[in-house]
């Protein structure tokens, strides 16, 4: 991995980390899968976090751009899938 992961500087150290994890699972989504409900709860988190639809577009589209990732498709494919599925995304 050789990018940063976006964040403001409006947040705790608590708040980054979670927003990081939540990037985290939208990397193994990609890299290996991930079941739907541990990514569903990231995303709550992150959503506590960023709850403008603005703000969370620009934020997962700085991570698209640095990590060849998208959170959008990913959110899709989860909202998609029912409780007990894997999310597995290909680039």
């Amino acid at each position: 991995m050789e990018y940063s992961y976006p964040f403001s500087t409006d947040w705790t150290t608590e708040e980054v980390i979670d927003v990081v994890k939540f990037f985290e699972k939208v990397e193994q989504a990609y890299e290996k899968g991930v079941q739907r409900e541990e990514f569903m709860s990231a995303y709550r988190r992150f959503k506590e976090i960023v709850p403008s639809k603005a703000e969370e577009k620009t934020i997962c589209n700085e991570f698209e751009e640095a990590s060849g990732y998208s959170s959008y498709r990913t959110i899709q494919k989860m909202n998609s899938l029912p409780d007990g599925e894997k999310i597995k995304m290909s680039k």
